[in-house]
């Protein structure tokens, strides 16, 4: 038995389909939206792939969460049909709030801030801040097709805690295996 071939040629035109059948450019910005949720999501497997097992068994559980999540999100971008889209696995508000409460925990022990860092430190922590700065894009991308288009409500809000918890998780990472941060020098 072969597998089937995973190319089809239907995008050869610049055009592919949405969830609801609809055939759009690739670079119509919902496009640029799951694509940057998806880049994303890719930047979590290599931060999950580089996880020390034993000692971040946690935050690996935690990232594979956010990866499923990050699917769920972009099965949404990926729908301009609000009632198709309804019947998608939705990000509630529930998932922001356990972003708010995983933060919480992971800043527990972090120093205090008192200045700007600088992207970097530990391997892990670069990680997290490419991850950061992908998420901080997806949501832009985000804000500018909820100008013309609805959106679920929770999608946006999400990202932007998102992009605050790998922020707090370079942090914490940097700080549980001995990295220095360094600081903006005007």
């Amino acid at each position: 038995m072969s597998s089937p071939k995973i190319y089809t040629k239907t995008g050869d035109g610049g055009k592919t389909s949405l969830v609801n059948g609809e055939r759009v450019r690739k670079s119509h910005v919902r496009l640029d939206c799951y694509g940057s949720v998806d880049e994303l999501n890719s930047h979590l497997g290599v931060l999950v792939s580089h996880l020390p097992t034993a000692a971040f068994d946690g935050v690996s559980e935690f990232l594979t969460q956010i990866q499923n999540q990050l699917f769920n999100l972009g099965s949404q971008l990926a729908c301009p049909d609000a009632k198709l889209a309804e019947q998608l696995p939705q990000i509630t508000a529930q998932h922001i709030e356990a972003l708010e409460k995983e933060m919480d925990e992971l800043s527990k022990d972090l120093p205090p801030l008192k200045e700007f860092i600088l992207p970097g430190g530990h391997l892990l922590a670069s990680h997290a801040h490419v991850a950061r700065t992908v998420c901080r894009r997806a949501e832009r991308l985000c804000c500018s097709l909820a100008e013309t288009e609805v959106l679920p409500e929770t999608l946006i809000p999400y990202l932007n805690r998102l992009n605050d918890y790998f922020f707090i998780l370079a942090r914490y990472f940097n700080h549980h295996l001995g990295a220095a941060e360094v600081t903006w020098k005007k």
